[in-house]
């Protein structure tokens, strides 16, 4: 198969060899647009891996890469899920994390902790080491401001 480089940008994701494989050949779950929350209703460690456009982030296929090396290197400790695209972008304000590609881990369904951009192996290795050990948290989404029906000087949400 002969695949003209680069795709336009926000082609079909799986156009791209490296990303069709993630499901072909490891089987990796898809987070779909229709049931995002389905991550929520898993059971054990899911690593929820964030992909975006190659084009507009080469690092996309690079983690593509080594997230099932990962998978590998602690087999069975976890299962992969990977959102693509607009669903990505949509789960990423609910989980926080500021740089493309990135992977979150869940426990159960909830938030542990996300690993963003690119690291050496060593720094993955090690926080994905962190993150199986690590109870789940509140996600560091953005921050918004809350007032009260007192306005100003209330005591908000504790009143």
């Amino acid at each position: 198969m002969t695949l003209a480089m680069p795709l336009p940008v926000d082609a079909d994701p799986l156009q791209y060899p490296l990303i069709a494989q993630l499901f072909d050949k490891h089987g990796f779950a898809r987070v779909e647009d229709g049931d995002p929350d389905g991550l929520t209703q898993r059971p054990g460690r899911t690593l929820v891996l964030f992909l975006e456009d190659p084009v507009r982030y080469r690092e996309t296929l690079d983690l593509a890469v080594i997230v099932p090396e990962l998978a590998r290197a602690f087999a069975g400790r976890f299962a992969v899920a990977v959102a693509l695209g607009a669903t990505a972008r949509k789960l990423a304000v609910r989980y926080g994390f500021r740089k493309w590609p990135a992977f979150v881990m869940l426990a159960d369904g909830r938030y542990v902790g996300a690993v963003d951009g690119l690291r050496n192996w060593d720094e993955y290795v090690g926080e994905v080491t962190r993150l199986l050990d690590a109870p789940a948290s509140r996600p560091p989404t953005i921050g918004v401001a809350v007032q009260g029906p007192g306005g100003e000087g209330a005591d908000g949400c504790h009143a």
